[in-house]
């Protein structure tokens, strides 16, 4: 029996080569058609430590790309699942196509495995009503799995392997099947529970962490007030036994820790207050960097925005990844008040993907005065002598020499 992992994007190609790599007969299905050719041609279409050998390993196991669904017995979903901009809940409309798509081609009794993370009750309310639309019987005729992703770029086949799992499944017998497919990668825990328990375990991993980094975020702010420096202010506190403060940055970005919580939002207004507060905390820090570049600006009269540099597109150090990256929301910003020109550079992005992005980086810093690192990649941490001589605003906290800092 074949496996068909639907959506080769971030989360869905890894786990199909994982999964291909261990011996399992794997088809990996997506719509997009330059995507699929890409891999058929043996090559990858973003980077990731450790990928490059675990597609190897995979195409030699037979692993095959399609833009077809196959008739099988098990299809894992690993699709985009984002927020509606209004009123924060869940945009379903890419489940519920995968969904229908397998339902026209599936075997009876198929085993349907949803990893896109979805709010609690999300299941319930759209995937069971579609199945039912078409006639088939959940428990019979279809057999519905919820287990959701654990895994984040940069460390991803690490964690692929590594991370506990869990498995929501409405049969037992189901669910303990599905553990085994997933054991054939994964030698951490592997836990069984009903659906809408594992919905919302992945929904409040994400939230957790969103609530703990507006903390630290939120203390960056107060010190700025006063002039205190946070850094140190955390480094004591997190002496204290109980304590672990995260460290503040400009924002937060990636498909996780910025959209899950905001399903909560959306589906429970009345309940989530911190976790509201929390997000706005987050989502503010773009503009709390455009401010501090402003003081900079000032203090030391450069009028010219041309002469700024953003270092870091990419929503967190070391990988190629730009899905919600707080540069990007900088970049909004200042476009909303019409501040155009800014340069920008990113030492792991191939294409230009923006206005003024310099794709040589000693060109990139012959044409700034000031530089704002938003990403701490390895790069810049291995090229502090070319910026010591600049004003550098230092959102990350990494410079080696005295710098502006949030």
């Amino acid at each position: 029996m074949r496996l068909n992992v639907i959506g080769l994007g971030y989360i869905g190609l890894p786990t199909a080569l994982m999964l291909a790599k261990s011996g399992l007969k794997i088809v990996g299905t997506d719509y997009n058609t330059d995507l699929i050719r890409t891999l058929k041609e043996g090559k990858l279409t973003f980077e990731e430590m450790g990928l490059n050998e675990v597609f190897k390993e995979a195409r030699a196991n037979g692993i095959e790309f399609t833009t077809e669904y196959q008739k099988t017995g098990v299809y894992l979903l690993a699709v985009p699942t984002p927020y509606l901009q209004e009123s924060k809940k869940l945009d379903p409309r890419y489940v519920i196509s995968a969904v229908n798509s397998v339902l026209e081609v599936c075997e009876k009794g198929a085993i349907l495995i949803i990893e896109s993370t979805v709010s609690p009750g999300s299941i319930d309310k759209f995937i069971r009503p579609e199945i039912k639309k078409r006639g088939f019987i959940i428990g019979q005729d279809i057999h519905l799995v919820h287990a959701p992703e654990r895994i984040i770029p940069g460390n991803m086949i690490y964690e692929l392997a590594h991370n506990s799992r869990t498995i929501g499944a409405d049969d037992r017998k189901i669910g303990e099947y599905v553990k085994e497919l997933y054991s054939s990668f994964c030698k951490a825990e592997i836990v069984v529970t009903d659906i809408r328990s594992a919905e919302m375990s992945k929904v409040i991993e994400n939230t957790y962490r969103d609530i703990n980094i507006a903390f630290a975020n939120e203390l960056a702010k107060i010190c700025r007030k006063d002039n205190m420096n946070v850094y140190e202010i955390i480094r004591i506190a997190n002496k204290h036994p109980r304590v672990n403060i995260l460290q503040p940055g400009p924002g937060v970005g990636g498909h996780c820790i910025s959209v899950d919580p905001w399903f909560l939002v959306g589906d429970y207004p009345d309940l989530t207050n911190l976790i509201l507060t929390a997000r706005k905390i987050n989502d503010s820090m773009p503009n709390h960097v455009l401010g501090r570049i402003r003081d900079i600006m000032r203090e030391h009269r450069v009028n010219d925005i041309s002469k700024i540099g953003l270092y870091g597109l990419t929503y967190k150090e070391n990988v190629d990844d730009t899905r919600e990256s707080p540069a990007l929301q900088l970049l909004q910003k200042m476009d909303e008040h019409l501040a155009f020109g800014i340069k920008v550079y990113d030492p792991l992005l191939k294409t230009r993907i923006v206005d003024h992005q310099f794709m040589n980086f000693e060109d990139f810093l012959n044409d700034i005065k000031i530089l704002v690192i938003m990403v701490g990649h390895d790069h810049i941490k291995s090229n502090m002598d070319l910026i010591k001589d600049k004003l550098v605003l230092d959102t990350r906290n990494i410079c080696e020499f005295e710098a502006y800092t949030l």
